[in-house]
């Protein structure tokens, strides 16, 4: 009889998972169908805005290296041939996939809602509330590194991929694909990355990292952020700094938030000894 409640509760999670799943997945539908039907305003504003020569973040860093008296290929950004599709039924299938990553992007706080109604009952009252602002702290990241990648890495990275060249005997002559999967693999991976301080409080919290941890390969985390800067930005210093200093400053306030995580802990467990 117990092993058949057990086989019954066993099964009850799994549809409760299954709902969760197919209203997760609907919501990501919903926005895509929704994006897709505004495609050209997605593609035009959106995802080929790099492609302006009077895109914001151009005109900013034009502004800022002329302030102090350098000159900056910014202020002379241009994109002469369109982008290309190869296939007839390339600029369908792309925007059907870039409707669905957006979808994903766009439903984030709703996805992070859903996982949190599915764990939450298996926790205490006391690690229910506290972590309430779990959903708003790791949506405000995640929207922050797609802001981050949008205004800061993919123009970056664009305007001196477009513009490299090897020598004058190779022509660049870019797909649409490549365009967009770019921006989009931008647009995810980084986000993705500004969740560093949520994915540290998770492993603080269950003791497979400590501060001293974090601190001990302070350094070679520095080198790794530095090697991945210098990929993917110019071979210029300015742009590798402004693109490093984000990703540090997430790497110190991990160690806060790991700091906060082992001194709660142990206030518990103090008090739990007093009793």
């Amino acid at each position: 009889m117990v092993e058949k409640e057990k086989e019954m509760s066993f099964l009850g999670h799994l549809e409760e998972l299954r709902w969760h799943l197919v209203r997760s997945a609907s919501v990501v539908v919903i926005f895509g169908i929704f994006l897709f039907i505004f495609q050209k305003e997605v593609y035009e504003n959106f995802l080929l805005a790099h492609r302006k020569s009077d895109f914001i973040t151009y005109q900013l860093f034009c502004d800022f290296f002329n302030l102090f008296g350098l000159d900056s290929s910014f202020c002379r950004v241009s994109f002469k041939d369109n982008l290309i599709s190869l296939k007839p039924t390339q600029q369908l299938m792309n925007s059907i996939w870039s409707s669905f990553i957006l979808g994903i992007i766009l439903s984030f706080p709703y996805l992070l809602w859903e996982l949190w109604r599915f764990i939450s009952p298996g926790l205490t009252l006391k690690e229910v509330r506290n972590s309430r602002g779990f959903i708003f702290v790791a949506s405000l990241l995640f929207f922050l590194g797609i802001a981050f990648s949008f205004y800061i890495i993919a123009p970056i990275s664009i305007h001196f991929l477009y513009n490299y060249q090897i020598t004058d005997l190779i022509q660049n002559n870019f797909t649409m694909d490549s365009h967009i999967g770019l921006v989009t693999n931008m647009l995810l991976g980084v986000s993705i990355l500004f969740e560093l301080p949520v994915l540290v409080f998770f492993l603080t919290k269950i003791g497979l990292i400590t501060p001293a941890f974090l601190k001990k390969y302070r350094k070679h985390a520095l080198v790794v952020v530095l090697i991945v800067a210098a990929i993917i930005t110019p071979p210029d210093v300015a742009s590798q700094i402004i693109v490093a200093i984000p990703i540090v400053i997430l790497y110190e306030v991990s160690i806060k938030v790991s700091k906060i995580v082992i001194k709660k802990q142990q206030k518990n467990a103090h008090k739990s000894k007093r009793v």
